[in-house]
């Protein structure tokens, strides 16, 4: 029979961190006497990120004595204590080679149930003093795991543990964290894996995602969006075969292969980046494609923005002729093939991937119910106008509503006065099973997500595309005023350029830096992150170009076409998708 050691717990508290303050719960001590243990919680104990820690599926933490051991001996440590794993649980057996998800055993008064390994993040390399910690714990199969509690009651040191029942698939906990976390994803396994009903959601998805992962798809699909490879490696040279104004300072460019062959196909809603000379260096920009998908050549739509060097440099120089460097599309923020309702909705400069969506609806699946949303300021900022009339006419299921904030007294092709709302989006009457594809500006893409969401539209059915740089992830940190991005303090590094595209700033590399992540930090480039030992993948991010080594090395490499940048460093010039 295995043993219930220690309990320990504790509430989260600010720790100093890296010139940071990190809230976090994983200081735990032992406690003496019986605690009560409730559905949610152990008496006194508290998670400080409840995203990824805590919860009802995640109400207990449990770590070995026998790990306890192996760790002493691989670190050469002689000062672990109970609870210094952030668990709640120290035990004696339950081994995770033996634990099986499901499992079930009474402790004390209390019934639990195992639900899912733990996740491991940065927080107990912190409270280890070892940042490798969170890697190693998963490479020597060695995570420990949670419980869910089905009857609530007291425990204490020294209960023995007696289990109740087998989960079935008699899965263990260290197999199925080397299903997600290492090389080797078996889709019978991960199929095996859903037929648990105690297996948490946050697990279910990542091993739904392993079972749909394609062939080709490279990546783990579990822990990061999977794409095929970019069609190309770096950038390669595209010629200006046409240029269309779409408003007063909106404008299209039609690109070709520069050797005439007809280009790769791009998925509707995807972005090409553009490689152009600066006065103070390359400028590097990404651009949706706004032209129909499978076409021969590529159309991109510039909005000319007052101070935007590079949309400045296109209008004054893109003529029939000029040749540009491009990276292969890329891209999640793709139409799916699906048959349900689709709802496209723009404001401004973000109809441009939705247009691509449009076209390829008009002309691949012209029977599937759409409703075209848009605004814009006015008729004459109003792009794309005509072109989407046309492609909305092939459309026999389609509903449009154009909202102009500021409408002229010429202006009668739209539908309301004012912006979009939730008002028009209750209008709507959108069927419960639509697909929704959202671009625009950061605050009115979180205002429409969260009034969908109003409307019984569930966080799968929301796909948005933000202008420039994504919402940071720095879990356990709270959120500072965002700065924009700038060059590190100090004097520039030695080292080769690194060009944050989405935040349009490029600066040399200064080995200073542990990886692309703290440099990313020093510039105050929004990055997400969790583990930064290249294990949970959260930091994957689009290599445009260029190569990078990894120190250490990721317990399993991004796919193709991507890095992880919490523990990788340049070695020559790069373009990043950040």
């Amino acid at each position: 029979m295995a043993t219930l050691l220690t309990v320990s717990v504790g509430l989260p508290k600010d720790v100093d961190w890296r010139g940071r303050t990190v809230y976090t719960g994983v200081w735990k001590q032992p406690v003496d006497g019986p605690v009560m243990l409730r559905r949610l919680n152990l008496d006194g104990d508290g998670q400080g990120d409840l995203g990824g820690h805590g919860g009802e599926q995640r109400a207990v933490l449990v770590y070995q004595q026998d790990s306890y051991r192996y760790w002493a001996q691989v670190l050469g440590r002689d000062d672990l204590m109970p609870g210094q794993f952030g668990e709640n649980f120290t035990v004696d057996g339950l081994p995770d080679d033996e634990v099986c998800i499901g499992d079930r055993y009474r402790v004390g008064e209390a019934v639990v149930e195992v639900t899912q390994p733990r996740v491991t993040c940065y927080r107990v390399g912190l409270r280890m003093n070892e940042p490798r910690m969170a890697a190693l714990m998963v490479a020597h199969h060695r995570p420990g795991f949670y419980l869910r509690v089905l009857t609530e009651g007291l425990v204490r040191a020294g209960d023995g543990i007696v289990k109740l029942s087998t989960g079935p698939e008699a899965m263990t906990v260290a197999e199925l964290d080397a299903l997600l976390y290492l090389p080797g994803h078996s889709r019978d396994d991960a199929a095996r894996a859903l037929r648990i009903p105690a297996l948490s959601p946050g697990w279910q998805a990542s091993m739904q995602g392993l079972l749909d992962q394609a062939d080709e798809q490279e990546g783990n699909a579990g822990l990061e969006t999977a794409a095929a490879p970019p069609a190309w490696a770096g950038f390669r040279p595209l010629t200006v075969t046409a240029l269309d104004e779409e408003t007063r300072d909106v404008f299209s460019l039609h690109l070709a292969a520069a050797d005439g062959t007809p280009l790769p196909s791009a998925l509707p809603g995807q972005f090409l980046t553009l490689r152009l000379p600066g006065e103070a260096g390359p400028l590097v920009r990404s651009y949706s494609l706004s032209g129909t998908p499978g076409d021969a050549v590529y159309r991109i739509s510039v909005k000319q923005e007052p101070h935007g060097a590079a949309g400045t440099y296109l209008r004054a120089n893109a003529r029939p002729g000029l040749t540009v460097e491009a990276a292969a599309p890329r891209g999640s923020f793709t139409l799916d093939s699906g048959e349900q309702p689709v709802l496209l909705l723009s404001a401004g400069i973000g109809a441009t991937p939705v247009m691509a969506m449009l076209h390829a609806l008009a002309a691949t699946q012209p029977d599937r119910p759409v409703w075209w949303v848009h605004g814009a300021r006015d008729g004459a900022e109003h792009a794309f106008a005509a072109e989407s009339r046309e492609l909305l006419r092939r459309l026999p299921h389609a509903h449009t509503h154009i909202c102009y904030s500021r409408p002229g007294p010429e202006d009668r092709d739209y539908t309301t006065a004012g912006r979009i709302t939730p008002e028009v989006l209750r209008g709507l009457n959108l069927p419960p099973d639509t697909a929704a594809y959202l671009c625009g500006p950061t605050e009115f893409m979180g205002e429409i997500t969260t009034a969908l969401g109003e409307l019984g539209l569930g966080p799968g059915q929301v796909h948005s595309e933000l202008f420039g740089a994504q919402g940071g992830l720095t879990p356990g940190i709270a959120a500072a005023p965002a700065a924009p991005p700038h060059p590190p303090d100090g004097p520039p590094g030695p080292g080769p350029a690194v060009s944050f595209v989405r935040s349009g700033l490029t600066v040399p590399w200064s080995p200073s830096y542990a990886s692309l992540l703290e440099f990313a930090e020093a510039c105050d480039v929004p990055v997400r992150w969790s583990c930064r030992t290249g294990v949970c993948h959260t930091c994957v991010s689009g290599l445009l170009s260029g190569q990078v080594a990894y120190s250490p090395e990721p317990v399993e490499e991004p796919g193709e076409g991507n890095l992880l940048i919490c523990c990788s460093e340049p070695t020559s010039e790069l373009a990043l998708d950040l």
